[in-house]
Order: C-alpha cells, then sequence, then structure tokens
C-alpha cells in the first residue's frame, strides 16, 4: 500500500481511483464496511482504492484541548487498511488554514485536481468541508459537474455492546474509558490495542518476582481504565499471553498512571527500548490498594492464573 502525506505526494501521473475520506480513527466495524465498499468498487472499476485521513485530529485544530483519545495510531490505522485491500493512503496535514477550505475547494482540490475520483464511498452522515458545511447530498450534487458517483454505505452496525448503540469510535472510547474491552473488541472485531516504548519504571514488579514491561504509551491513546486485564504483549512479532495493569500503583502511594504487561511464564526478557503494543482481551479485576505485601503478591498470583486461563480459552 502507498502512503502519501500531503497532496503534493501522490504522483502526478496518478489516474482514476475509489475513493473514501474520515477519520477512521480504529478502523472498527463500521468502517471497515465503508472501506470493503470502496475496496470492492475499485476492483470492479480495475482502479485503485484510496483512503483520505488527517491528522491531528480536525477536533483538536477546531477546538484546541478537545483530542479524543485515540483508538489506533496512524501506523497502526495503515496495516488494518492494508489489509483490507487499500491501495494508497493519504493523511493529510489538518491546520487552521485547511480546515478553511469550502466543501466545494476541498472536492476541487482533493478530489477532482489530485485522486481524479471515479467514486466517492461515504457514511451517510458525512461532512467534511469549512464548519462542516459538505454532506453526502452535496458531494452529490457535485459529482454531477465532475464526473464521480456518491456510493453511500450504512455503516450503522450494533450489537450487545454499549447496550445495542450503533458502533462508533465514541462508543468504542467510552467503553475502553470504563474497562469494557470485551465490549471495544466487540465494536472493533479485534481486542483493543496500546503502543509505546518500553521505560525503566520503579521495578517493583521484578523484585516481587513479576517483572513488567512498563510500556510509555503514544500520546493521546485511550488507555483502558484502571484495574488488571489478561491479555497479550506483542514483541517483535511474537504475542506472549500477559497480565496487564493499568494504574497507579496504589499499595505504593504511586501517582503516575502506568499500563504495565507481565508476560506471563517468560523468564529473562529484556524490552527496554523496543517498541511493543498490549492487546487487551478481558476485564480481571479492578484496582485496589493491599495492606501488605504478602496480600499483594497472593493477588497478583491469582492474576496471573485468571489471565492464563483467559487467554488458553481465547487462544482454544
Amino acid at each position: 500500500m502507498q502512503r502519501w502525506r500531503g497532496l503534493e505526494d501522490i504522483p502526478q501521473d496518478w489516474g482514476r481511483s475509489v475513493v473514501t475520506i474520515g477519520s477512521y480513527d480504529g478502523v472498527h466495524r463500521g468502517h471497515q464496511l465503508i472501506i470493503g465498499r470502496a475496496v470492492e468498487r475499485a476492483r470492479e472499476l480495475g482502479v485503485p482504492a484510496v483512503v483520505v485521513t488527517f491528522d491531528p485530529h480536525p477536533s483538536e485544530v477546531v477546538r484546541p484541548g478537545s483530542h479524543p483519545p485515540l483508538l489506533a495510531p496512524h501506523h497502526r490505522r495503515a496495516e488494518l487498511m492494508a489489509d483490507l485491500g487499500v491501495d494508497a493512503l493519504l493523511i493529510l496535514p489538518f491546520t487552521t488554514e485547511f480546515s478553511k477550505l469550502s466543501p466545494a475547494d476541498f472536492v476541487v482540490k482533493v478530489l477532482v485536481d489530485k485522486l481524479h475520483a471515479r467514486v466517492v464511498v461515504e457514511g451517510p452522515n458525512f461532512r467534511f468541508g469549512h464548519k462542516a458545511a459538505g454532506n453526502v447530498d452535496f458531494l452529490t450534487e457535485l459529482g454531477k459537474t465532475y464526473d464521480y458517483e456518491v456510493d453511500v454505505v450504512d455503516l450503522y452496525v450494533s450489537g450487545a455492546a454499549g447496550g445495542g448503540e450503533p458502533f462508533s469510535s465514541t462508543l468504542t472510547r467510552r467503553l475502553v474509558a470504563e474497562g469494557d474491552v470485551t465490549g471495544a473488541a466487540e465494536i472493533l472485531g479485534r481486542p483493543h490495542r496500546v503502543e509505546g516504548i518500553v521505560v525503566r519504571g520503579a521495578q517493583r514488579g521484578r523484585e516481587l518476582g513479576f517483572p513488567t514491561a512498563n510500556v510509555e504509551t503514544l500520546p493521546h491513546t485511550a488507555v483502558p481504565a484502571d484495574g488488571v486485564y489478561a491479555g497479550w504483549l506483542h514483541v517483535e512479532g511474537e504475542a506472549m499471553p500477559a497480565a496487564i495493569s493499568v494504574g497507579t500503583n496504589p499499595t505504593f502511594d504511586g501517582t503516575e498512571r502506568t499500563v504495565e504487561a507481565y508476560a506471563i511464564d517468560r523468564v529473562g526478557l529484556d524490552l527496554y527500548g523496543l517498541h511493543v503494543a498490549v492487546e487487551f482481551l478481558a476485564f480481571v479485576r479492578g484496582m485496589a490498594k493491599f495492606d501488605s505485601i504478602e496480600t499483594l503478591l497472593v493477588a497478583m498470583a491469582d492474576d496471573v492464573k485468571r489471565s492464563r486461563e483467559l487467554v488458553e480459552a481465547a487462544e482454544a
């Protein structure tokens, strides 16, 4: 999959294409319907499928300080989109100047002049341009002038997650924040994941016999609620069953919120400085302050036992 950052990266000889535009944070099951349709239409027409997205998130530019927690960084979204068959990903730097483009100017500058759109695939509530003034009706009307078709896909899948609410990135963020990683996984179609570099922490886990990878998560990451989770620690292509702790280590009066993963039954791992990913399978228990090291150790042993069982059941 080709990756472009900015309109100037698009090859000069780029021909017709099928395009879809959106933040696509998480590339959840609703997003997968839209992107999948774009790929399907592209294959039918014998042209590339292109996803257009933005960095930073538009809300941070339009309303500074309102950047939502992110379900997936751009490189992870790119991997997921490539798996869906996308041929090119265009990341547009979202600046104040860019935010002032009228819907018509956006269509001409991006879809017509650069991507030569043959079909544009969107959800029914797609909005674009200055003050989000453009919608699918306006996009369709301009298509008559600029020779492209608009294909509207109903992305509103729903299930048990969130009490039956339609799947969305907003609902997924809420479930993650509440610690409902099982519900979040239903929407995403896979476990929620956080990424970052392994850094040196207080090393208490090592002293207690449960050495953990202390993951310094990427900015704006959607981190689950404080607690203990079962899941996996991904290191250099290997997925290791893990017991994961999110919180401030209240037994030791900690103040800094951390994500720490203990790779179950693995010894001698040296992960410092490595970029790793932590996937959350299931909530095990809430964060608690223990009266003694002994009671903490008993709880940690139980956490590892339950996490091992949950992962084994998921992998069976």
